[in-house]
């Protein structure tokens, strides 16, 4: 899983480096076939946004979050992936 971070109008520090690799590494106990992801942090009016893109076999699938803080929103964002694998998951696992 190759994770590339980057900063719109926002220097990306190493700690929240760390804090979204740490985040995005949780999203592989679900689904192994995660392929890339690449995270995008940036300041707008004030509010802190995280979003991110994932390519996963057979989908791509994109969440984001506005908060004030934003390693709040990088956990939002996060736990919008992840129920997002489930589903994808779960979509391809049933056979009728």
């Amino acid at each position: 899983m190759q994770v590339s971070i980057t900063g719109r109008h926002l220097e990306v520090t190493d700690s929240l480096k760390a804090h979204v690799e740490e985040k995005i590494s949780k999203l592989k106990r679900h689904f192994d076939h995660v392929t890339d992801v690449h995270v995008i942090l940036g300041v707008e009016k004030m509010e802190q946004k995280a979003e991110a893109t994932v390519q996963i076999s057979g989908a791509t699938l994109f969440a984001e979050d506005h908060q004030e803080d934003m390693y709040v929103a990088i956990d939002n964002m996060v736990d919008k992936l992840d129920r997002q694998i489930i589903k994808h998951k779960e979509k391809i696992s049933a056979h009728r």
